[in-house]
């Protein structure tokens, strides 16, 4: 019998195994196909990854928009046949517990240089859509200094309009 159960659970454990394997390898196409709609400048393919609460943060400090507010922001871009070109480097995939809800981490190649996305999918209607995503630009440690001094011009702005 303890045969038998310790078999039972080399089986289950398996096919878990797999189903995340091709839960990730999903995951990893509709992201890459979502940076792939921007770069080709497919406006609905790639605002239809994204749910209809979806948030998107940019890399501007102003840049906190639902997903209607990014559509009016990026339809000029996309109108023009070429939005923005990110392809993913290296990328993270996590699912909680129930499986309904995943979230990453990428590391991207872009025309700003390497910057790093996050992001959260969750399942609507039998579909993984993008419901959070934030795109940050990296900063070289040593730099952090120069890079404060040009932005603080704006962001000290900023800053005293938010206390």
């Amino acid at each position: 019998m303890k045969l038998y159960y310790l078999f039972f659970l080399v089986i289950v454990s398996c096919s878990t195994h797999q189903n995340l394997d091709t839960q990730k390898s999903s995951i990893n196409a509709i992201l890459d196909n979502w940076h792939k709609a921007a770069a080709q400048a497919n406006f609905n393919a790639y605002f239809n990854a994204m749910s209809d609460e979806s948030i998107f943060i940019g890399t501007d400090a102003t840049e906190n928009w639902n997903k209607k507010e990014f559509q009016a922001f990026a339809k000029p871009y996309f109108d023009k046949g070429r939005a923005w070109n990110f392809k993913a480097i290296e990328r993270n995939i996590y699912f909680s517990e129930n499986g309904k809800i995943v979230w990453f981490d990428e590391l991207l190649s872009t025309q700003m240089k390497i910057c790093r996305g996050s992001g959260v999918l969750v399942q609507e209607n039998g579909q993984w859509k993008i419901k959070h995503y934030v795109l940050s630009m990296t900063v070289p440690n040593d730099n952090v200094d120069e890079v404060v001094k040009i932005k603080s011009v704006i962001e000290d702005k900023i800053l005293s309009e938010k206390k």
